[in-house]
């Protein structure tokens, strides 16, 4: 299984926590824009438009949800969703259309059944930490031990930890950005291994999310090479509060559970790619994932960012047939659980960068878009400033110049691939996200639609401009 350092977490989240400073939205947003031909522009309007009344983008996700649903890594479903995928861009009319080999783990995340034995005996909603191992067949039995930070476990001394359960808590903060979540996400991702340097049997950690129902968020952790592996739950926010209120007491607080999570040999996946030709050997990348975690049925995550970037090729190919540039769709495979499928891809177009006229990716829910952002060439600034004042009416706002693109596509980001980064609303996607609540009838169809408006015309601007956009540096060898 694929281990990721801390710092290769917070990455994956990066694009969560631009936050919205006058200065950073407003620095680059003043270059002038280019005029585009007006033929191009009345195009890039009538696809809007369409766009904005096309339903099909919530057909093909209402598609996933329901003939494939929850697609972990490695699952029998996964390999379903592949063929899903397959099958519905042949027949939306995508060429080239192929599923290209990847590697990827595969985690079952078992049974768990966990309770509050002392001082006021309580059962408790927790899910596993995807990655975790599972504890001995009688389960662990243990005094809790709380801190709110990683920060704070780290300088305990082990004999205060030893032998404990150490829970976690500290409430992600909700902003429109997700900004919360790279703060939040470091005891998920870290916790168990920091607890078991200083001898804690398990570790319990608050969920990730924002929300106040009693069901718990699942989501990646890793295990530090050379650190003993405890297993890792995280409680719903509810019950976080409940433990929290015992442990107030001052008394002794007494945690069991027991889980059955276990790592299994690795499966074949598939990045699925289809499509729209272009004039030239360019084209516009648009990433989504297609896997999910088994929570839920992957709606938000990542389901309607597949119905979004896909819907964008489609329509941009009904309106326009051949562009300058060519549309390129990537489902990739094992985000979730790694980012594998990303990994692949870059180390087969190394090649082929400068192929790669600009990235785009989905991959936050179906939240409206509120800004348009961009890591660009400064030159090429104007270019953006055009492609906005096609998506202002949709009350879009100009943002920075700082997108980070996506986990998925960042690897081709670092070897200089620009980006145009669509930020959408998640002031409720992580109430959501990595839960069995992330299931279809939470998608809006009219946001949705947006979402599709947006990425459309974003797209087809990109490939029809005469001139495209430079290279970014490559930053693939600095320090992480």
């Amino acid at each position: 299984m694929l281990r990721m350092s801390t710092l290769a977490v917070l990455a994956l989240v990066a694009s969560l926590s631009q936050l919205p400073a006058a200065a950073a939205e407003t620095g680059s947003a003043d270059a002038s824009a280019v005029a585009l031909p007006d033929d191009l522009r009345e195009r890039a309007i009538a696809l809007r438009d369409k766009a904005l009344g096309d339903p099909r983008a919530f057909d093909l996700l209402a598609s996933l949800t329901t003939e494939v649903g929850p697609r972990p890594a490695g699952s029998a479903a996964d390999k379903a969703a592949v063929a899903w995928a397959m099958q519905n861009l042949k027949a939306l009319g995508f060429r080239n259309v192929r599923a290209e080999p990847v590697e990827v783990p595969h985690w079952d995340r078992g049974d768990i059944a966990a309770e509050i034995l002392a001082p006021y005996p309580q059962e408790v909603v927790a899910t596993a930490l995807g990655g975790s191992i599972g504890t001995p067949n009688e389960g662990i039995t243990a005094p809790v031990l709380a801190v709110e930070s990683l920060d704070e476990l780290k300088a305990l001394a082990a004999s205060r930890v030893r032998g404990k359960i150490v829970y976690i808590g500290s409430r992600m903060e909700r902003h429109r950005d997700g900004s919360g979540y790279s703060p939040a996400v470091q005891k998920r991702s870290d916790g168990a291994s920091e607890a078991a340097k200083l001898g804690a049997v398990a570790v319990v950690i608050r969920s990730v999310g924002t929300d106040n129902n009693r069901i718990a968020h699942t989501g990646m952790m890793r295990y530090e090479d050379g650190v003993r592996k405890i297993p890792a739950i995280a409680l719903s926010n509810p019950d976080a509060d409940l433990l929290e209120r015992q442990l107030a007491t001052g008394q002794d607080v007494m945690f069991s559970f027991t889980l059955s999570a276990r790592q299994l040999p690795n499966e074949m996946s598939a990045n699925v790619i289809g499509e729209i030709p272009g004039d030239t050997d360019e084209f516009i990348l648009l990433g989504a994932h297609l896997d999910s975690w088994d929570a839920g049925t992957g709606a938000h995550d990542d389901g309607a960012g597949v119905a979004i970037v896909t819907m964008a090729a489609k329509l941009i190919d009904e309106i326009r047939g051949d562009t300058r540039r060519g549309i390129r769709v990537v489902l990739f495979a094992n985000e979730e659980f790694g980012l594998t499928g990303a990994k692949v891809y870059r180390d087969q177009q190394r090649d082929a960068v400068k192929q790669h006229a600009i990235a785009m990716e989905a991959d936050f829910g179906a939240g409206r878009v509120w800004s348009l952002s961009s890591r660009v060439d400064e030159a090429d600034l104007p270019k953006i400033a055009a492609i906005h004042q096609l998506l202002e009416p949709l009350d879009i706002e100009r943002g920075n110049n700082e997108a980070y693109g996506g986990a998925d596509i960042n690897p081709m980001v670092k070897l200089g691939v620009p980006v145009i980064g669509p930020r959408q609303d998640g002031t409720l996607y992580f109430d959501l996200h990595h839960t069995d609540n992330d299931t279809l009838d939470k998608v809006n169809p009219e946001d949705l639609r947006q979402n599709v408006a947006v990425y459309a015309v974003s797209a087809y601007v990109a490939a029809e401009l005469d001139e495209g956009f430079q290279r970014l540096p490559n930053t693939e060898d600095e320090s992480e």
